[in-house]
């Protein structure tokens, strides 16, 4: 067995790290480039939303590759990465790929987990529930030091003296990870990187901006697909946060068990004036995150979302009255195959423009 995932920001790192703990060979896909992009549109319904194109293109390359087994983290609510499985399993079948793709549900309760340790069983082939339970507790602890990492990351690019040397890092970091097997290996490349950073000479008096990124998960953290935001805006001096990461999100998943905490329940009490029900993906999310750095004064907002995603669509509709109440500018993109590099970087360049007078105008009153 030769099992692959698709790209989703860091997420890959955790995964490849669990299944090579339980000895399963890994093929992780290419990263996202064109080409991956390319192949999925090719083969996919055409209004069907860019991270189901790209993860399609994720799995034919990895099919190419050698892989024969498919694993899908499953939907959010009533978001159509729901039916992702199902609708991809057709493609591919009608491509001719004998394969098998496993798919995991989201966490509701513990009978979701048994599920979930069951699945893995299949994979691994072995009936040592305690040799996979903590494969999965490894995994929980890369996936916190994954994100920890980026969130060092993008707090230490808009103050570092030397623009070029995180992006040097975590070229090197990159490099890494990919020839480190298992969590061991995996979790010391991420701990010497860490180091690294905190070694870079930055200007810790610096008054950078600040801008939250709010908007449908894969969009926020897969970095090919935002055209890479985060890095862009780190190096024109911008500090960024996101607003949701692949650890709260599994955090939000498990916080059923009494040892887990995750934010979601301030994030859904922020949104409550605005929107007080769940309509799928992470439109909640968006509406509560961007109430909440209005409060806690950012500069701006920046809005996410995939072309014909319904969830952001009407999360983008109670927006307008947010920026208006809350005192915060927002700026709306939406992304799709035919997202140019130059148009999109303009329009960044604008906002951060207007960002930066605003920040004038406040001082000098």
């Amino acid at each position: 067995m030769k099992i692959t995932f698709p790209h989703m920001g860091n997420l890959y790192i955790v995964l490849k790290g669990v299944f090579e703990e339980l000895g399963v060979a890994v093929i992780p896909p290419p990263k996202c480039n064109r080409n991956t992009l390319e192949i999925g549109t090719k083969y996919s319904p055409e209004l069907i939303c860019i991270p189901f194109k790209i993860t399609v293109g994720n799995y034919i390359e990895s099919i190419e590759k050698g892989a024969d087994t498919l694993f899908m983290w499953g939907g959010c609510d009533i978001c159509r990465i729901g039916f992702y499985n199902i609708i991809q399993k057709d493609i591919l079948k009608n491509l001719g790929y004998d394969i098998k793709l496993v798919t995991v549900e989201p966490f509701k309760s513990p009978k979701e987990i048994h599920k979930f340790l069951e699945k893995l069983y299949t994979l691994t082939g072995t009936r040592n529930y305690l040799k996979i339970f903590a494969a999965f507790i490894k995994g929980i602890k890369l996936l916190n030091e994954v994100d920890a990492f980026d969130q060092l990351v993008n707090k230490i690019r808009p103050r570092a003296y030397n623009k070029g040397e995180v992006d040097r890092v975590y070229y090197q970091f990159e490099e890494t990870i990919n020839k480190a097997k298992g969590y061991k290996e995996i979790s010391e490349t991420i701990k010497k990187s860490k180091k690294e950073l905190q070694n870079i000479h930055i200007d810790k008096h610096k008054d950078v901006l600040k801008i939250g990124i709010v908007g449908e998960i894969y969009t926020v953290v897969e970095p090919f697909i935002n055209l890479d935001m985060i890095k862009k805006l780190g190096n024109m001096g911008i500090e960024v946060h996101r607003s949701v990461i692949a650890s709260e999100f599994i955090k939000e998943q498990l916080d059923f068990l009494p040892f887990i905490h995750s934010d979601k329940s301030q994030v859904h009490k922020a949104a409550s004036d605005y929107l007080n029900t769940e309509i799928g993906g992470h439109a909640r999310h968006t509406i509560g995150n961007t109430v909440r750095f209005g409060e806690q004064n950012f500069d701006g907002v920046i809005h996410l979302l995939p072309f014909t995603c319904m969830p952001e669509i009407v999360a983008s509709s109670i927006l307008p009255t947010i920026e208006k109440e809350k005192d915060i500018p927002i700026l709306k993109i939406v992304l799709d195959e035919m997202t140019a590099d130059a148009g999109y970087l303009t329009r960044i360049e604008a906002f951060v423009d207007l960002l930066e007078k605003r920040k004038e105008m406040k001082i000098s009153v």
